[in-house]
């Protein structure tokens, strides 16, 4: 018997003790955080797979585990010689893990998870979907740590104060705001647990979640009291001198259960999607619950004039990073040899020798060909290729830096190019250069503004499935409620109205699968235009400068308002990044963005 069977058979035993007839293991951590640490790659213990995103189910006959089609193929691989079966997310037929669930588990039956990893909203709807058959809910036990003896402890990373130079606003001042929209929620406690915005909320940051300068903690506001749940070795004497400042107390990481079970005659104000099913099972029927979005998630979308400078800068020095990378691949395509992981090294090098730089913003994107087609490919030491000098290399990566958050796609040619391949380029390239001109009046969302990228596609019959834009933080989330760009999907949550302040991406993109991907991103400040008998009508700043690879251009399917949107970019790039290149990269920099 393998290793993977020994670990499902020490499940079931587990299970069986506690009449569970289902238990359910997904890829998450105690607050929905984008990534998850080392502690908490449950799924990938119990299933040998190891990709970022999965769901695994186990009954008493069967393990299933949902995948999307970023990891089918790696999945077969993975789970090959075990008795899990894969479930292809998003295909025809394909049962989603409540309806499977609503399906196998037995009349009065129990299903088993980990509350802590399991959001309040999925917990709620297995709720609901289960009744008819009145199947009980068992979320108190992690049942994986009695089977993971060598298991990686939480992380606790050092906690380090974000000076208000940087932040714009004390933090003093950020939650006299909050208790503010707490009164008008009419809410006498607000239970935080989005690990962003707390960060935000604090001025502090950490270093607990991959790509996310973010530290593991839960918050409790009240309006004489602010309660931190967090692991206590995290914070020096300094921290925790500004922290007492602030009147927060300190309480250990695990006791935020013990407080929320605490709670008597309390209108508690939560979101249902990002606290975990674990907290909101213990608040007392005493207690009233409001759910809605976290106000801290649309105070932190929309950046502060400070904010709005820092993040110039940063991208200033991004831009001159993704610049000196295009150069070197230019240079020596064709001469030395390149593969997928090894050019994303590079860049990171690059990255890293630019002064306040911290970390990657997310895993880098570096695909070369066909890999491109797959949106969110993820290069590996048995999935890289080789970059030839012909086609297309697509790489999507950004940078944290003291100043702010960077997110850039650029398609780069690496020789000779076919017809197909330019056209889609240029189409690209124009629904990229139109959604970053756009004027509109204020109280546009996202959903209103994406046909403005999409058109040029759509009046071709061609189409990118993804979002063509989401918020980025400010030193926080690479990925940022609530502000997006989007043709679908209009709830307040996910494509609010687009503020001043608010920062956005700009990524149209098209994907021919088995041929090529492409993907231009620029990210786009919201800013003022002027004010009429109309109304306050807005429009984007480009932050991000790094050049548009006029090999790829075809200017024949470009109408002179695209040209010259084009041109007036590059103008830009070569203005704001030329200072900080070499002779060589700025004579190769002024060629690269000529007038065309």
């Amino acid at each position: 018997m393998n290793q993977i069977e020994e670990r499902l058979q020490s499940l079931r035993a587990l299970m069986a003790e506690r009449g569970m007839d289902g238990y359910m293991i997904p890829t998450a951590d105690f607050h929905e955080s984008e990534y998850v640490g080392e502690h908490f790659k449950c799924r990938s213990f119990m299933t040998g797979f190891t990709g970022s995103a999965g769901t695994a189910v186990i009954t008493m006959e069967e393990a299933r585990l949902w995948v999307d089609g970023r990891y089918f193929v790696q999945a077969a691989g993975q789970l090959k010689g075990t008795s899990i079966q894969m479930m292809k997310m998003g295909q025809e037929g394909v049962l989603s893990v409540a309806e499977y669930l609503e399906q196998v588990m037995p009349e009065g039956g129990c299903l088993g998870f980990d509350g802590r990893v399991v959001n309040a909203l999925t917990g709620a709807e297995f709720e609901e979907r289960l009744e008819e058959k009145k199947v009980s809910i068992r979320y108190e036990e992690d049942l994986v740590d009695w089977i993971w003896k060598d298991r990686p402890p939480l992380s606790a990373e050092p906690v380090w104060i974000l000076e208000e130079k940087y932040a714009g606003r004390s933090a003093g001042e950020k939650l006299e705001d909050l208790r503010g929209e707490m009164k008008k929620a009419h809410s006498t406690v607000h239970v935080l647990t989005a690990l962003d915005d707390i960060a935000w909320l604090l001025n502090i940051r950490g270093n607990d979640i991959r790509y996310n300068p973010a530290f593991l903690s839960c918050l409790m506001v009240t309006e004489k009291d602010i309660f931190l749940f967090i692991q206590e070795q995290v914070l020096d004497e300094t921290v925790r001198a500004y922290l007492k400042g602030l009147g927060v107390s300190i309480f250990p990481y695990d006791q935020i259960y013990k407080e929320i079970e605490g709670l008597e005659g309390q209108r508690v104000l939560l979101e249902k999607g990002k606290v975990n099913y674990a907290i909101f099972r213990r608040i007392g029927a005493s207690n009233k619950i409001i759910d809605r979005m976290n106000p801290t998630a649309l105070a932190k979308a929309v950046k502060n004039p400070v904010e709005v400078e820092h993040i110039k800068r940063a991208h200033i020095k991004d831009g001159a990073a993704m610049t000196k990378f295009i150069y070197w691949l230019k240079k020596n395509r064709g001469q030395l040899p390149m593969d997928e992981i090894s050019v994303s090294d590079r860049l990171e090098e690059l990255r890293r020798e630019q002064e306040g730089f911290l970390e990657l913003s997310f895993e880098t994107i570096s695909a070369y060909g066909a890999h491109g087609a797959m949106c969110h490919y993820s290069a590996t030491k048995e999935s890289k290729i080789p970059l030839e000098a012909r086609g297309f290399y697509l790489v999507d990566s950004g940078g944290h830096y003291l100043e702010g958050t960077t997110d850039i796609t650029r398609t780069i040619a690496m020789g000779p190019l076919t017809k197909e391949e330019k056209e889609h380029f240029t189409l690209v390239l124009m629904s990229m250069l139109r959604l970053g001109a756009a004027r509109f009046l204020y109280g546009c969302r996202g959903l209103t503004l994406d046909y403005a990228a999409r058109e040029v596609l759509w009046s071709r019959g061609l189409n990118f499935d993804h979002g063509t834009g989401h918020g980025v933080s400010y030193l926080g989330s690479v990925h940022e409620r609530p502000n997006s760009i989007r043709y679908r999907g209009a709830g307040v949550l996910d494509n609010a109205i687009l503020e001043p302040g608010m920062v956005t991406s700009n990524e149209p993109g098209l994907y021919i699968e088995g041929k090529h991907g492409i993907r231009t991103e620029n990210l786009i400040l919201c800013v003022k235009d002027e004010k009429n008998e109309y109304g306050q009508f807005l429009k984007f700043e480009n932050l991000t400068f790094v050049p548009i690879d006029l090999e790829a251009v075809d200017l024949s399917l470009m109408t002179e308002r695209d040209i010259c949107l084009l041109n007036e970019y590059h103008e830009q790039v070569y203005e704001k990044i030329s200072p900080y290149l070499t002779e060589e990269e700025r004579q190769w920099l002024r060629e690269a963005t000529k007038a065309v």
